[in-house]
């Protein structure tokens, strides 16, 4: 087994691949696997590539065996809130059961770290703000339910077989490499950012903006805005504090700054140099007014700082992107 050595699973994904760069440049061998339902082949840059579904045990059992892995991260998951709600029986099947037939893997197989993307809408409608670790999870929708369970899963699965984990609890992930090699590009895409760039530079249709009556300074619903290379990074931390022997760990990864979609917009226009076409529509049901991360744990476990997450520089490097792969 090699301790240089990471299975990641979802690793031609937006997060996913970044962690994946990260990961080579700290040294480390990602081993990416991916159904390519959502992810993308061009993507993997950083180590080989095994196409399947982390569902197949017999699959992923010959991934583990022939690759000796020491730890997992868990990417792969469907993540559209929307689409959980009409489809529930498609997320709590991949997003659950997927990961219990990878953690048995785990079990079986000898790995004994892993490290779970997991995210705030396991938290649902905070009572108040900022959000700590310590916020009840009360998910409202089966997306941050079925996130949730996997984060039950993995406490269960270290009492009884010793696996340690961390769940890494992210706000909106956003921007693209600062190098220019990989960006976000979801299909359906739902994100703001992508959504304003993509406004921004075709000249329409208008960005649907959801809801301007929220009491947000500004009527527009408020969100902690986190580059995906921070997320990355801390991803690779986690490896590193697990690696030396460091307890199981859940942990917020946001910035505890908080933008309202007219700032977000207005950054865009500023940075493109043009005005981004929008138009107010309702507010979708069970969109919270704000969501904002305490990440004080993450800095002082891990001693993870974003160091990219201004809202200029995620703007900036999610425009360069689009720009390059327009």
């Amino acid at each position: 087994m090699s301790v240089r050595t990471v299975l990641v699973t979802g690793g031609a994904g937006y997060v996913g691949s970044h962690a994946c760069k990260a990961l080579h440049r700290a040294g480390f061998q990602p081993i990416t696997c991916d159904n390519l339902v959502y992810g993308h082949r061009e993507a993997v840059r950083w180590g080989p590539l095994e196409v399947g579904d982390v569902s197949e045990r017999a699959w992923i059992d010959s991934v583990i065996e022939r690759h000796r892995p020491s730890a997992i991260m868990h990417f792969a998951a469907y993540a559209y809130v929307g689409e959980s709600v009409t489809d529930p029986g498609k997320y709590y099947r991949n997003n659950v059961a997927g990961s219990l037939t990878l953690l048995e893997a785990a079990r079986d197989l000898g790995i004994g770290s892993f490290i779970l993307s997991s995210t705030c809408a396991t938290y649902g409608i905070p009572a108040s703000l900022p959000i700590q670790e310590e916020t009840p999870q009360v998910p409202i929708n089966p997306y941050g339910a079925s996130k949730l369970m996997v984060e039950r899963m993995l406490a269960d699965f270290e009492a009884a077989h010793g696996l340690r984990h961390v769940a890494l609890r992210y706000f909106n992930a956003a921007g693209a490499d600062p190098d220019g090699e990989i960006g976000e590009e979801h299909e359906p895409e739902t994100h703001l950012i992508p959504l304003a760039i993509a406004a921004a530079m075709s000249g329409g249709p208008p960005l649907q903006v959801y809801g301007s009556d929220y009491p947000t300074p500004d009527g527009t619903a408020v969100r902690d805005y986190v580059h995906v290379s921070d997320l990355a990074e801390a991803h690779v931390l986690a490896l590193q504090w697990l690696s030396s022997g460091g307890a199981s760990q859940s942990l917020n990864l946001g910035t505890g700054q908080g933008h309202s979609v007219r700032e977000v917009v207005d950054m865009v226009g500023q940075v493109g140099g043009r005005t981004v076409p929008s138009a107010v529509a309702p507010r979708r049901p069970g969109d919270p007014p704000r969501l904002v991360a305490d990440p004080s744990c993450a800095n002082r476990v891990l001693g993870w700082q974003p160091r990219h997450s201004s809202l200029r520089e995620i703007i900036e490097t999610a425009w360069r992107w689009h720009e390059a792969h327009a």
